[in-house]
């Protein structure tokens, strides 16, 4: 399969079609192979209009939401990003000469991701999604839909630090974007996505008797 052909297709007609004008970010979904970030043997898909395995429950976000999520994050080189199960986000942001650590849960995501990760220039780490690693950073992102607020990646940001997920509480949800203010958080929505909910940002069901 002809992998850079099928990149070039990805942008034209699911990315840039999607109201991402940024050329910046065109150029560098043009360079991260998608296919090195999911299922050896679902790379042939890596480039449809589908969520593709990458290890056991996590999957790859749909490319056009990654990059309308990129793009509301407005990234600068030299910025500093946390990539929360988010790790194709954090090779495209890398590419734009952002300072990324991807963050994962589970160690076989990154036995399938970290070398692409590596060759960009990724820092890695293995940790419970709760639990943000390092403070101020810039920019935050995930790949995985979140069932609430989450606090502690707020917390984690710098003020002026923008943070995109997608909130979603059942079969439907909307990414947002949050900025850290001095006096507290701004919320705007962005767009309707649906990708797989974090297990581990899922809160366990309450029984009220």
């Amino acid at each position: 399969m002809d992998f850079v052909a099928a990149r070039k297709v990805m942008v034209d007609s699911q990315v840039r079609v999607n109201d991402v004008t940024d050329r910046g970010l065109q150029a560098a979904l043009m360079t991260v192979p998608r296919e090195r970030f999911c299922a050896a043997d679902r790379a042939w898909s890596a480039y449809g209009e589908v969520e593709v395995p990458i290890a056991g429950d996590r999957r790859l976000m749909q490319a056009r939401e990654v990059a309308k999520l990129l793009q509301a994050l407005d990234a600068r080189p030299g910025e500093r990003a946390l990539a929360l199960a988010a790790p194709y986000a954090a090779a495209v942001l890398a590419v734009l000469g952002v300072a990324v650590t991807a963050q994962e849960a589970e160690p076989a995501v990154l036995d399938v991701v970290g070398e692409a990760l590596a060759d960009v220039g990724v820092a890695t780490v293995v940790a419970p999604l709760q639990q943000p690693t390092g403070q101020d950073w810039d920019m935050i992102v995930s790949e995985g839909a979140v069932a609430v607020r989450p606090t502690a990646w707020l917390e984690a940001l710098k003020i002026g630090g923008r943070m995109a997920v997608v909130e979603r509480s059942g079969p439907n949800g909307r990414a947002v974007l949050y900025v850290r203010g001095r006096e507290g958080v701004s919320r705007r929505e962005l767009f309707d996505a649906a990708p797989a909910l974090l297990a581990e940002m899922t809160p366990a069901p309450a029984f009220v008797l």
